[in-house]
């Protein structure tokens, strides 16, 4: 009762205000469209649309230089505004140094775990950024991109009638079809017939 006083006063006090927001993460654990909310609030993005799913373990080094789109979603990924490099050159070579640039996001894009985008980069609408990739330049609109550097893997559009033909195909399709919120994590039920699927009984590995 009281974690849930203090949990539901911290979400209250930070959403309003910007402060505590270390207790309010600990406590609240907010999920990736609460944390957006937030973020819209107090963390200082340069603009964000609606819709939008960001998780606590993302980093945005200059949000001043981001700017998002609508349905934008990020996994613990990490935007650049700058080059952290310039200040060492600087001092190193006597001369006047810069690297700087605004990062966009333009509407209904993911981008996943570990991703790194570097300063200067747009990435188009209807686009998927993979786990672990470096998005050195702009990704074009409507494609999957992984890689260090980044490169384009397949259309977007090629990559839903894959999942498309995947997702018919498996054996918790109706519970798919039954949800009312797809977004919402997998309930008891769904998630016993997927693990039910993968790894039949209960039964220890043998040696």
């Amino acid at each position: 009762m009281i974690r849930r006083t203090l949990a539901h006063l911290a979400r209250s006090v930070a959403m309003r205000t910007g402060r505590f927001t270390g207790i309010y993460r600990r406590f609240c654990q907010p999920g990736g469209q609460e944390w957006a909310e937030y973020l819209r609030r107090h963390g200082g993005l340069h603009a964000m649309g609606d819709g939008c799913a960001i998780q606590t373990n993302v980093t945005f080094t200059d949000p001043a230089y981001v700017r998002l789109g609508h349905n934008v979603r990020m996994s613990g990924c990490t935007l650049f505004g700058h080059d952290g490099s310039v200040n060492m050159l600087a001092v190193a070579t006597g001369k006047t140094l810069d690297r700087v640039g605004p990062v966009t996001i333009h509407d209904h894009v993911f981008i996943g775990h570990q991703a790194i985008v570097m300063p200067g980069v747009t990435i188009g609408s209807m686009s998927i950024v993979a786990a672990g990739a470096v998005v050195t330049r702009d990704v074009p609109p409507g494609v999957v991109v992984g890689g260090c550097p980044a490169r384009v893997i397949c259309r977007t559009d090629e990559y839903v009638a894959r999942l498309e033909a995947q997702t018919a195909a498996m054996p918790w399709l109706a519970e798919l079809q039954q949800r009312t919120n797809p977004q919402a994590p997998a309930d008891d039920r769904l998630q016993a017939i997927r693990l039910a699927h993968f790894f039949g009984p209960q039964t220890p590995l043998k040696a």
